[in-house]
């Protein structure tokens, strides 16, 4: 004879499973937005209006950071346009470590925190490699805030103008990045 407890437990089971199955097929799934950035990052280590310093190195604080084991600090201007006279969005703080032996190659992590426009309040964090001598090369956004919410994405870095005698630079950032 059949227990009529086991008919009901079973006949619950199939329904709550169909129900389960019902609602994790049906319900519309979060989709990741994708924005795309441009904006320039005005990196200068001379001068009056200087953004970086070099804060350790085999030298102590005299230390270039072209030169490999030196550590920089730097907050710098982030802009819409190529030129200082472009609207100020941003700024990028954070540091590079001269990590390549031959002293031209960079670890970088940043943050670049939006202090006016469409992103205001809002930051990226961004971290990877930069081998300068390069005109283009790539690095990782792994998080961010505001806007910016479980970010994940990458970048493309250009080298819009350098001076490498007076350690000033000009970079183009080209984000792209998936969030919610």
């Amino acid at each position: 004879m059949t227990n009529p407890l086991n008919l009901t437990s079973n006949l619950f089971f199939f329904i709550f499973t169909l129900t389960i199955l019902y609602v994790a097929y049906t319900f519309p799934k979060l989709q990741p937005k994708q924005t795309n950035l441009v904006f320039y990052v005005h990196d200068h280590f001379t001068g009056e209006d200087s953004t970086a310093a070099t804060v350790a190195g085999k030298s102590g604080t005299t230390s270039s950071i072209l030169r490999f084991g030196t550590v920089a600090i730097v907050d710098d201007p982030v802009t819409e346009g190529p030129t200082m006279d472009s609207t100020l969005i941003g700024r990028a703080q954070g540091m590079y470590i001269n990590s390549q032996l031959d002293g031209k190659g960079l670890y970088m992590v940043f943050s670049v925190i939006f202090t006016d426009g469409e992103y205001k309040g809002s930051s990226l964090e961004i971290q990877g490699s930069d081998i300068f001598t390069m005109k283009e090369r790539e690095f990782g956004v792994v998080s961010g805030t505001g806007y910016f919410r479980f970010v994940k994405g990458y970048g493309i870095m250009e080298t819009e103008f350098m001076d490498i005698d007076n350690l000033r630079a000009t970079l183009k950032l080209n984000v792209t990045v998936k969030h919610y």
